[in-house]
């Protein structure tokens, strides 16, 4: 709750900043900065390595590892300090199944790989995830995340990843253990591979300058081209191929109409 407090405040300072009104910009800035520092000193746990799930009622945290410490990533609120060490206690065999990050790791009290909040896969809360490790720029740790989603939706009917899935550790030649009654499609489930192809990618827009930019992108490992078609900005239009060279990533044009320009940032 407080992380996506933080980065609605800190959109209201981007907008208020683009109709040149820098002082109201700056409150919310300001709002946003003491949210991050009263947020990081109470729900910090340095013997956890992460942010603790929430406060009960008395205000004492309630010391449990859970998925949410990466939508503190996804929103920006997160001290750059901690990021490393939040990255590695995500990835962790506890959290990480191999199908994706469950939403509460093996090594909790609560964990339930049947649960519906207390251990299970949802493809949408890793898309997020995924899209914070990308924000710091830990995009090889996104794209294990993808790999481990693609290959679950090798196991569903026309590859449409579920609303969520069990949280049972992954197994060579075994599918994930389905969720009884997940729904198939799910709008938010529908958008998570796409959200994690941009966080790979780095994929951005720059509508004025009519560019496409690439920042370090990114590919799982069992990816080693991808062909974009028909990608548009203003009046123009590219064909994209992503491919593998060494450990890096090379974006190449075959096809562009009008102005627009594809960029790769390294």
């Amino acid at each position: 709750m407080q992380a996506y407090v933080y980065g609605a405040w800190m959109a209201a300072a981007t907008m208020l900043d683009s109709f040149a009104d820098s002082d109201k910009a700056a409150v919310f800035r300001e709002k946003a900065s003491a949210l991050q520092e009263r947020f990081d000193g109470t729900f910090f746990d340095e013997a956890l390595g992460t942010y603790v799930l929430a406060l009960d009622g008395d205000k004492r945290p309630c010391r449990v590892r859970s998925s949410t410490a990466g939508h503190v990533l996804f929103t920006g609120l997160a001290r750059q300090e901690r990021v490393a060490r939040l990255v590695e206690t995500l990835m962790a065999p506890p959290s990480l199944s191999g199908w994706g990050i469950r939403t509460i790791p093996t090594t909790e009290v609560r964990y339930n790989p049947m649960s519906y909040h207390n251990g299970s896969v949802s493809p949408h809360d890793n898309a997020l995830i995924a899209a914070g490790f990308a924000r710091y720029g830990f995009r090889t740790e996104a794209a294990r995340i993808f790999e481990g989603l693609t290959a679950a939706s090798t196991y569903v009917d026309l590859r449409r990843l579920p609303e969520l899935f069990c949280g049972f550790p992954r197994r060579p030649a075994q599918g994930p253990t389905f969720y009884p009654v997940a729904c198939i499609p799910q709008a938010w489930a529908a958008a998570a591979p796409l959200f994690l192809l941009q966080s790979c990618l780095g994929l951005s827009f720059d509508p004025q300058a009519e560019q496409i930019l690439f920042a370090e992108p990114t590919l799982p490992y069992d990816l080693d081209e991808l062909l974009i078609r028909h990608m548009r900005v203003c009046g123009g239009e590219a064909d994209i191929l992503l491919r593998r060279s060494g450990r890096k990533v090379v974006v190449d044009v075959p096809h562009r109409t009008g102005n627009v320009r594809v960029l790769s940032l390294i």
